[in-house]
């Protein structure tokens, strides 16, 4: 660890700082008394001063005043500053209308006080002013014991407590140098949990790094001690669930602490504590092995504060208390097979539901783009069917995603911003997010008070905890994301870890081969440009992730090379300095909420895949001093793991494990390969709404025989009540799920992979066995056609898919559209007709209209609920056309209000069922027309191209609708 000695130019510049405060505090109020004196009138007699000439004197009198205002306000500047500063309370309280004075005055005092132990205590920003480069290469983790400012303290407790230990440790070594002590290498050796200590909490990382040399082999401990019989008569059935009082076994190899021979010969044990550790021996394998007569021995703990502060005393990432530590969510009991879907999707729930949200919505900006000619050609109403690894894809972000989590999560950030903002108190500052069991804990940079309810205090006054319970609660709040750099990085324990880029005090740097960095990367990037968590953001993507652009082109950018990125970031940082400054904000977290809201605020996430060179690195750790102020964050990759101006080191290994040791962590990374990013980005691309006529045509995927032949099965009506026709219903409680099952299938002709099904039906997780049982009694349902063929099958893929004797009336509906529009209908007004009002005909409401609260939720990852309205009002107002052509006016109205029942917000048909009103020649009859669509559309009133066809069709019906209303 480097440990930054104070320079003669340190204290230069704090002797200059102190002059400057003495004049300006001391030597500006000396001088105005004595040149100018007092410039207010003796006597208070405001007429008087009215009738008074105005002179030089008068105008110098007013100047003098206007000094001595601004000497009171930069003196309490001073004051407000040196209090912060000295208590250690992160960011000071703001002078009203003190913007450049109090920025002058916080540089001199963290200049005067930057020679003492106070600076450490600055906020991160501060705490870099008036040090040189060399002062933030590496403000890499910190021991306790070179901890500054309000750490002091804690400290010299720390050393007190480690001499009287250093002290035991000789006696015993003295005693076993006298022959008293029996110990031997390989000997059994014990360690009692220690309880908590402030914001430390003993954990079996911990205890291997401090005696076995290294965290990892924590498994070792809890091989030793998985479930055997604790003292307090619970057992040990999780790593991270250990408790105070619990005896470990360590292995044979453990050194640190005091080595005192049990029972006998450990004075500082109590007789309690012996006698649990002899009762606990007796219960190892090892006393078999020994016949219970091998010398025992305890393993005092060190006395060491939580490893919880950097060499500025920022606080660290950390787990919350793993104590409580639960799955992060209700994972599916099912086995880890994944049926060949990728496993980096399927183990990713929040970026998949990003990925999902941004890709459904792709889709339906492309649906709608294409029906109202936004581009060049009609691509028809149905996305393109992704097939091979796309498919793939596709299904693990169906089976992964977690849509609940992400909206308990934002909403749980905005709550929590609107009440504070309700409270009139700032964001606090946060390091990381921690998902546990769909509990939040924030872990914070320093202690901010009580949080604001429903939140509670966590482990100690950095954690702040939502419970899930509370958490759905809150409604979705009209407020700025406050957190939108957080990204996933990763789960210990079944703890979710969700890193705050944006609040980093430097630079995160990932070390570890090319190739697994780009996967940690790749996740990264995916995650910031489609979370539905934030609002906004610009994520620049330097040495990788080109061909990732499609999955949000509105965010994501990509330079060339860290030249290109230097030059951007060096005229950014510059700016958003300077409009910080304007608006008065010490950092973008005061100015995100509240009346001061505006894009400058949104963060800048910049992710450096290429290692820089030693130049462009001391460049970067320049412009990354005072980034988390700024809203700037630094993520970026080295192959040596020696990255100046690193403020946290990660390292991912070959295996998947993202490390570091000097924050406790390590985490089962969450990666995007190669193979699944460019599976991911093919399904953007093909959905992309911009791409011209050569995508998709305008075939269904999959089309009915319409003719008396081809009379199905079974037909299940899904547009409207849902009804299987064909089929007796089921009995009992799986009715209901059997009919969702087949409505699924039924949605997707293409076939759906069972792990789909099962998430579908049951998003909390299902075992195999339940799924299997499921897939049977739905194909023994189903039944077989007449040649013996069972109606439910399974094609090359795996995939479950029904034969085409199985048809709903929505593949009905499309194929009696394609028939009439690109079939027969084409060449046969007759036949066009028919084919149209038969499939108007069979439009009875919304899709699934009377589906049970609670289930279907699935139809939220689709886009039929955009479809069917546009495939109802493209076939009535085809039908319209088909009327209006033989002047049948009545006929075409008629049409399309069966078509405005299932598609009441498509202008497009009520701008016909204008038209063909105006064609009755009934004033009194468009009239009312025009004022049932004023009543329609509320407050934002009629679109303007509806109030432009109504002014050429009815030009008094703005009178016209006043008078009737």
């Amino acid at each position: 660890m480097r440990v930054r000695r104070r320079t003669f130019g340190d204290f230069v510049k704090a002797f200059l700082a102190l002059v400057a405060l003495l004049v300006l505090v001391v030597g500006v109020p000396l001088a105005l008394a004595t040149a100018a004196g007092w410039p207010l009138p003796s006597s208070f007699e405001p007429m008087e001063w009215l009738r008074a000439d105005l002179s030089v004197s008068t105008f110098l009198d007013i100047l003098t005043f206007v000094v001595w205002l601004a000497w009171a306000q930069f003196t309490a500047c001073v004051l407000v500053e040196m209090k912060a500063a000295l208590s250690g309370v992160g960011v000071p309280g703001r002078v009203p209308g003190a913007g450049p004075s109090q920025l002058l005055a916080r540089q001199l005092v963290a200049a005067l006080l930057l020679v003492g132990a106070a600076a450490g205590s600055f906020t991160p920003g501060l705490s870099q002013l008036g040090q040189s480069l060399e002062g933030n290469q590496r403000p890499t983790v910190a021991a306790a014991q070179q901890t500054p400012g309000i750490f002091a303290q804690q400290q010299e407790r720390a050393a007190g407590a480690a001499a009287a230990l250093a002290e035991q440790a000789s006696h015993a070594a003295a005693h076993a140098d006298a022959g008293g002590g029996t110990a031997k290498r390989g000997d059994t050796k014990f360690y009692r949990i220690q309880p908590p200590e402030g914001r430390h909490h003993d954990s079996l990382w911990e205890i291997a790094e401090r005696h076995l040399g290294d965290g990892r082999r924590y498994k070792e401990i809890f091989d030793l001690n998985k479930d055997r019989i604790q003292p307090d008569g619970s057992r040990l059935s999780e790593a991270s669930l250990i408790r105070p009082g619990w005896i470990m076994e360590m292995p044979g190899d453990a050194r640190g602490g005091d080595l005192v021979e049990m029972p006998d010969e450990a004075p500082e044990v109590s007789p309690e504590v012996r006698q649990q550790i002899h009762d606990y021996a007796e219960t190892g394998d090892h006393a078999q092995a020994q016949g219970g007569g091998g010398a025992a021995h305890v393993l005092v703990p060190e006395q060491r504060p939580a490893p919880a502060a950097d060499d500025a005393g920022h606080r660290q990432p950390a787990a919350p208390d793993r104590q409580h530590a639960a799955p992060a969510q209700d994972a599916p009991a099912s086995s880890t097979s994944s049926f060949g879907l990728p496993e980096a999707l399927l183990a990713a729930p929040l970026l998949a539901a990003g990925l999902l949200g941004a890709l459904g919505h792709r889709r339906r900006q492309a649906l709608w783009q294409s029906a109202f000619g936004g581009i060049g050609g009609r691509r028809g109403m149905e996305p393109p069917t992704p097939t091979g690894d796309a498919q793939d894809a596709q299904d693990a972000l169906l089976v992964g995603a977690d849509p609940e989590g992400v909206r308990l999560l934002d909403r749980s950030l905005r709550g929590l911003a609107a009440a504070l903002t309700a409270e009139s108190r700032p964001l606090p500052t946060v390091y990381a997010a921690w998902l546990s069991n769909g509990d939040l804990h924030l872990q914070l940079a320093q202690p901010s008070g009580k949080p604001p309810a429903p939140w509670q205090l966590g482990q100690d006054q950095t954690f702040w905890m939502l419970a899930k319970d509370d958490a759905e609660r809150y409604e979705d709040a009209d407020t700025a994301a406050p957190y939108p750099g957080l990204v996933s990085l990763g789960t210990m324990d079944d703890s979710r870890l969700l890193l705050n880029l944006e609040s980093v005090p430097g630079i995160v740097s990932l070390s570890g081969r090319e190739e697994d960095r780009a996967a940690v990367f790749a996740s990264v990037a995916a995650e910031l440009a489609t979370n539905g968590w934030s609002d906004r953001m610009t994520i620049t993507l330097v040495g990788f992730g080109e061909d990732l652009t499609p999955l949000a082109p509105n965010r994501l950018r990509h330079l060339d090379g860290v030249e290109a990125l230097l030059e951007t970031m060096e005229a950014e940082t510059r700016q958003r300095r300077g409009a910080l400054g304007a608006a008065g904000h010490d950092s973008v977290l005061t100015g995100r909420t509240g009346p001061a809201q505006h894009t400058r605020w949104a963060p800048h996430l910049v992710l450096l895949a290429a290692e820089p060179s030693a130049e462009d690195a001391l460049r970067l750790a320049e412009l990354a001093a005072d980034a988390s102020r700024l809203g700037i964050g630094y993520l970026v990759g080295t192959g040596s793991g020696d990255l100046p101006g690193a403020a946290w080191e990660m390292e991912i290994t070959g295996e998947g494990k993202l490390l570091a040791p000097l924050l406790g962590l390590e985490l089962d990374a969450q990666l995007l390969p190669p193979a699944q990013q460019r599976a991911v980005v093919e399904l953007f691309v093909e959905a992309d709404p911009e791409r011209g006529p050569d995508g998709p045509g305008n075939t269904p995927p999959f089309l009915v025989d319409i003719s008396e032949q081809g009379r199905p099965a079974v037909y299940a009506r899904l547009v409207g009540p849902y009804e299987i026709i064909g089929l007796d219903t089921p009995d009992g409680e799986r009715s209901a799920l059997l009919h969702e099952a087949l409505a699924l299938l039924l949605l997707h002709r293409e076939g759906v992979h069972p792990r789909v099904l099962s998430s579908a039906l049951w998003p909390r997780g299902v075992t195999d066995d339940v799924r299997e049982a499921l897939v049977e009694r739905l194909r023994t349902w189903l039944g077989t056609d007449p040649d013996g063929t069972p109606r439910l099958g399974t094609d090359d893929t795996g995939r479950l898919t029904l034969a085409k004797s199985v048809v709903s009336d929505l593949d009905v509906l499309r194929s009696l559209y394609h028939e009439a529009t690109q079939g027969r209908g084409v060449d046969s007004r007759a036949v066009r007709g028919r084919l149209l009002t038969d499939a108007l005909v069979l439009v009875r409401g919304p899709l699934l209209a009377d589906r049970p609260e609670g289930r279907y939720r699935w139809l939220t990852h689709e886009i039929v609920d955009a479809q069917l309205p546009l495939l109802v009002a493209d076939t009535g107002l085809a039908l319209c056309e088909f009327h209006l052509e033989k002047n049948r006016a009545e006929k075409a109205i008629e049409a399309l209000n069966a078509a405005l029942r299932t598609a009441p917000a498509d202008e497009r048909l009520w701008h016909e069922l204008l038209r063909a009103t105006h064609s009755l020649g009934d004033p009194e009859r468009l009239t009312a027309l025009a004022a049932d669509l004023v009543g329609r559309s509320g407050a934002r009133g009629l679109p303007p191209r509806t109030e432009a066809l109504l002014d050429e069709l009815l030009p008094t019906w703005r009178d016209a609708v006043a008078a009737a209303g």
